[in-house]
């Protein structure tokens, strides 16, 4: 079966090979002999009800120095194509809600869309996670500086983040009576740190086995990869995020790490969310990463996994099921 694929994703230039997660996406379909297309957010429109974007055709190579080749671009009909890989980073903003839109006007045109749009509309990374009170840790999601100082309080030491963040960024750990949590608060609440914030902050008990390291457990359509990324914290940083300085190690799933995906998975399925990241520390989910999840190329590199071959593998048995309904 060849299909033709897109992917949106930001500029392809400025990413770091090694670790790049949709390349190593890119890479398994070219193997299969899927012709690519690129575009960026730029390069997405309306034409009436249609989904058009500018896509250049791409070519790929495992190759720190060149690894791609773009052609001329083109403005073409999405629902002309099987698969789109909806690999944008985070924020989910405004224009990455209208991104989903105009790309769940082409999967109502029989379009593949990895992850689906409507989710990614949904599914806030940290908010998410939330529906499983079993797996997580004690947790607030407030705008009001006294609940959020409360919370602080009540447990010793939480960990303070945004629901827009990526990357580790913007997340602070403090302990109770600090002398900058009402900094912290003022910072996070875009308010003061006495009246009510305009964003919602969430805080988490602080979990000390982030010493051992911040599991990335990778999901395929409901099926956890057999081994999680532990990105363990480095020198005097608490956060184990490989962006933030982590080390990553790669190390079997746990028992209760793979009693944690039993939960989340039958919801994964029915939201149609074929590529996952869960993140865990210690016993406890602290985030399920739909947008654009990263460490396969870490992952297939310590122990020999084709984890993109995987998610195509689940790509081609969809397409093939919804061209036979």
């Amino acid at each position: 079966m060849t299909l033709s694929v897109a992917v949106l994703m930001d500029p392809i230039s400025a990413i770091k090979t090694a670790k790049d997660s949709t390349l190593a996406m890119l890479l398994e379909a070219q193997r299969r002999g899927h012709s690519l297309h690129y575009f960026e957010q730029g390069d997405l429109a309306l034409r009436g009800s249609a989904p058009w974007a500018r896509l250049a055709p791409l070519s790929v190579r495992d190759d720190p120095q060149h690894w791609y080749t773009l052609g001329q671009a083109q403005w073409r009909d999405l629902r002309e194509l099987d698969v789109v890989l909806m690999r944008k980073d985070p924020p989910v903003d405004a224009q990455f809600i209208y991104d989903t839109m105009v790309l769940e006007a082409a999967q109502r045109g029989g379009v593949c869309v990895v992850n689906d749009p409507h989710a990614l509309r949904d599914c806030n990374e940290k908010l998410f996670a939330l529906e499983f009170p079993a797996c997580i840790a004690p947790t607030l999601v407030a705008r009001d500086p006294a609940e959020l100082r409360k919370f602080t309080a009540e447990h010793g030491e939480v960990v303070l983040k945004p629901l827009d963040g990526m990357g580790g960024r913007g997340i602070f750990r403090v302990r109770a009576g600090d002398s900058n949590l009402n900094s912290m608060l003022e910072t996070l609440l875009g308010g003061d740190s006495h009246g009510l914030g305009r964003q919602l902050v969430i805080a988490q008990k602080y979990i000390p086995e982030i010493s051992a390291g911040d599991k990335r457990i990778l999901v395929v359509d409901g099926e956890p990869v057999p081994y999680a990324l532990a990105r363990i914290p480095q020198g005097d940083e608490f956060r184990g995020n490989l962006a933030a300085g982590g080390r990553g190690e790669g190390i079997p799933l746990s028992d209760r790490d793979r009693w944690i995906v039993d939960q989340v998975a039958p919801e994964l399925r029915r939201r149609k969310l074929l590529f996952v990241g869960l993140d865990v520390i210690g016993d406890y989910l602290t985030e399920i990463n739909i947008t654009s999840p990263t460490c396969i190329r870490e992952l297939d590199a310590q122990f020999g996994l084709n984890i993109a071959g995987q998610l195509f593998d689940v790509i081609e048995r969809h397409i093939i099921g919804n061209r036979t309904a």
